[in-house]
């Protein structure tokens, strides 16, 4: 019996057989009057090749066993398979659109309890019981740009890996549009929905099935949970169509109801866990799923991906991230996750939660919002440091998990105590850390194993053994803990890096009497090891040895460089010129930060034409800006209770503060419009009104005598400005007034914001044109940046550090290396 090649051509493909495997395949069942010398004559090949191709296609069908039987068994699958595919053609197949919504509605009524069972609840971490899904799911947002490095092959990881954004909890800000997930799904009919581990993409999917099972979504199709892990290792092998089948015969649901269902595009079909499927099973799912999607086009397909696994591209699917919690889901969640518990601990849980600006960063994370939930039950409070939070969740990982998992552990594992497997974590974090690596194979991973378990009581002393031992202990980790997971093919890492940080931190700090801190501090440029200094610092009994190594190391950095010392040079000069008793450090960073601020407002230059263009937006984030650096030091010289010499200083401050305001809105009414659609609105005219306000805000500060000439100027600018001051926010402009503001900007704007300028450089000292290139703005940066670090430990409240170091390094704090070094030589 012959059958026809389109038919064969299609199941070759569904089976993933290889191009000279479906051209045998194709040849002997297609030609059933050849004998097996024409097909190999026909193919270019010997007879014992084509011998061997079809026993490799026997084995792709699931066709085992030897002799001639082989081929009755698959000419019988094949015919059955294509009598299947003309039921598909049968009158039942065209049926009205009523008919199908019917068709619909019986389907998902025979398959609903399938789906709530599937789909109903879910277990995550330590919780003692299954939570239903639709008690605690939270809405999820989706970025249709995705924010961290694209999937690609694992050798390329490496390359891509950026620690400022790789799979940190909520310490990474993503500001590009979200849209709601159901939205997405919607827009979307081929979804890959990429995620780090603990992002909800699992639950994200069970949502959708359960909302279109009962017909709150997408009510005209009917929902298909697939887990890939679980379809891949389904015995005998069956393709992704027989599996779904199968399924919906458990169900009730005829073949050829779903072939229906299939070919009017009637289904949304959900595939989780992609990154969760074997290496070894990854060509035949892919070629299942991707066979499905392209015969079935007309349905939805929804899939998962964590982002760290190896990079696929499927050229019809359109990949998206599922997005941080912000802040309204985040409240959301906890009272969720505490109303039916004990609900008056919500609110409590929410507010310690907005008290610390750290923790609250971890619940942008749902795994780790778990976690914090998990650890308020138990003690209904937040430690005050980062620290001992990660230690209460690492313990409920390590401690906890086997026990609600039901897991049963290899032997060479479960005579590890808790304390073994922190040690042990902690080995292998730090030495991956110092080497960059948060990647790593699988081989070398299992040598660090084999190391540290060699040394315990009772190891093997065989190789061998040891290699299998390193391995179980490996894949221990992975299932029962969650701690290290297997990115793609032999590649590992850490399942946050969160976790790869504080392992880190707690090998440097157990290690600190050697030379551990010397070489934490040589990383104290690097911004990918901030967090673990943070740690260190927190967990030392005295962070003294630490940050006196760290201040030469940040000094070093600008050292050699003249044009930035000349910076420093006039920020101390600045500085000393106004009597203080108290904080002249922070008066310091002020003048720092305030030089930088007025430079980018006066000199900078974007690639418009030569024209540097903010706007009003930019305005605000400025004084937003401001307002957050400065604020500490602002209220403490606004302190009434100071001394009439530190509180002298104030409205100093208060000048300075709004000065770079004034100039980013006076530039930006005072440059032309430029570029195709950019042009002004009356609201944009509304600036006149600010730049007049903030003057005489300024004006009212200059009380005293040294600024007596910078309010005379500023007075004669401020008269010059168009008279119609008023706030028209809220208010539509008079035709003849918003005509006279416009043309007095044109016609007078640049020359009255040079006025500005010259008048603030020479009143103020401050305006200077630096005239850094972008290699010394970078290196400033990193500069201005681990002072700031510095200052962290010194306000944090939780860093041991003793009353003299504090002291010595603050008097040093961003001063030029050749005041530094006298001061050192004096002492």
């Amino acid at each position: 019996m012959s059958m026809p090649r389109d038919f064969l051509i299609e199941m070759a493909r569904k089976y993933a057989l290889s191009p000279e495997q479906e051209d045998a395949f194709v040849i002997w069942f297609s030609s059933s009057n050849k004998t097996e010398l024409e097909i190999a004559t026909k193919l270019h090949i010997t007879n014992s090749a084509l011998t061997t191709r079809m026993s490799h296609v026997y084995k792709k069908f699931s066709i085992n066993g030897k002799g001639p039987g082989k081929y009755g068994r698959l000419l019988n699958f094949l015919t059955a398979e294509y009598r299947k595919c003309k039921a598909s053609d049968s009158p039942t197949s065209n049926l009205s659109e009523n008919e199908l919504n019917d068709l619909v509605q019986e389907v998902r009524q025979n398959c609903s309890e399938m789906i709530q069972y599937q789909c109903g609840t879910m277990r995550s971490l330590t919780m003692p019981q299954p939570i239903d899904v639709s008690d605690l799911y939270t809405n999820v947002n989706i970025l249709e740009k995705i924010t961290s490095h694209r999937r690609r092959e694992i050798d390329e990881l490496l390359q891509d890996c950026n620690p400022e954004n790789f799979d940190r909890f909520g310490l990474g800000r993503v500001t590009d549009k979200r849209i709601p997930g159901l939205k997405a799904v919607e827009k979307y009919s081929k979804l890959m929905v990429l995620g780090k581990p603990g992002s909800g993409k699992t639950t994200f999917l069970k949502h959708l099935a359960i909302q279109c099972n009962q017909g709150n979504f997408q009510a005209h199709r009917v929902p298909i949970f697939i887990t890939l892990k679980q379809f891949a290792e389904t015995e005998g092998k069956p393709s992704l169509l027989e599996y779904i089948t199968q399924i919906f015969s458990d169900c009730d649901v005829s073949a050829e109801q779903i072939a229906v269902l299939w070919k009017h595009g009637k289904t949304l079909v959900l595939l989780d866990g992609l990154d969760e499927v074997k290496v070894e099973h990854n060509r035949h799912v892919i070629k299942q799923f991707l066979y499905l999607s392209d015969k079935f086009r007309t349905n939805h397909f929804v899939m998962t991906c964590r982002i760290a696994a190896k990079d696929y591209t499927f050229e019809k699917f359109t990949e998206v991230e599922v997005a941080d919690f912000d802040g309204k889901q985040i409240v959301t969640f906890a009272r969720k996750w505490f109303q039916a518990k004990e609900s008056a601990k919500s609110e409590e849980f929410i507010q310690q939660l907005r008290a610390n600006d750290r923790i609250r960063e971890l619940a942008t994370n749902p795994l780790l919002l778990t976690l914090l939930c998990l650890v308020f039950e138990e003690s209904a409070k937040f430690t005050g440091l980062r620290s001992e939070l990660y230690e209460e969740g690492v313990d409920i990982l390590l401690r906890r998990w086997d026990e609600t998992r039901k897991i049963e552990r290899e032997q060479v594992y479960k005579n590890l105590s808790l304390q073994h497997k922190k040690d042990l974590l902690s080995q292998i974090a730090l030495t991956t850390f110092q080497q960059g690596d948060y990647f790593f194979k699988q081989k070398q991973l299992e040598q660090y194993i084999s190391d540290y378990i060699r040394n315990l009581p009772d190891a093997q002393n065989d190789p061998e053994a040891l290699q299998l031992d390193s391995e179980a202990v490996l894949k221990s980790i992975e299932a029962q803990h969650g701690l290290l997971v297997e990115r793609a093919q032999k590649i590992y890492s850490f399942s946050h890096l969160t976790f790869q940080e504080y392992f880190t931190a707690i090998e440097i700090v157990k290690n600190s009497e050697t030379s551990a801190l010397e070489s934490l501090a040589s990383h104290i440029l690097d911004s990918g090891w901030r967090e673990v200094f943070l740690l260190v610092a927190e967990q030392l009994p005295s962070a003294d040895k630490l940050l006196q190594l760290i201040k030469p190391e940040i000094d070093a950095l600008i050292a050699e460089d003249m044009h930035l010392q000349k910076l420093l040079n006039w920020v101390s000069q600045k500085s000393s010129a106004i009597s203080v008793s108290h904080k002249l450090y922070a008066v310091r960073t002020f003048y720092f930060e305030i030089a930088l601020l007025i430079d980018d407002a006066l000199f900078s230059e974007l690639d418009c034409g030569g024209y540097f263009f903010p706007t009003p937006d930019d305005a605000y984030a400025l004084s937003h800006s401001i307002d957050m650096c400065f604020k500490h030091e602002l209220a403490y010289f606004r302190n009434a209770d100071l001394n009439p010499q530190d509180r002298k200083l104030a409205p100093v401050l208060e000048i300075y503060c709004t000065l770079p305001r004034i100039l980013f809105d006076t530039r930006y009414l005072a440059t032309p419009n430029y570029g195709e659609g950019h042009y002004k609105t009356q609201e944009d005219y509304s600036l006149n009104f600010h730049i007049s306000t903030d003057i005489n805000f300024v004006i009212d500060c200059c009380i005293y005598p040294d600024t007596k000439g910078l309010k005379a100027t500023l007075s004669q600018l401020n008269k010059r400005l168009p008279s119609e001051n008023k706030n028209r926010i809220n208010q539509e402009w008079k035709d003849e007034e918003l005509e006279r503001v416009m043309e007095w900007w044109d016609e007078h704007g640049q020359v009255w914001f040079e006025d500005l300028k010259l008048a603030i450089i020479e009143h103020c000292n401050i305006g200077n044109d630096w005239q850094f290139n972008s290699e010394q703005y970078e290196v400033l940066a990193q500069y201005h940046e681990a002072h700031l670090f510095l200052m962290e430990c010194f306000n944090s409240g939780f860093v041991a550090v003793s009353h003299e170091v504090r002291e010595e390094i603050k008097e040093t704090l961003l001063l030029p290396i050749a005041e530094i070094q006298n001061m050192n030589n004096n002492n």
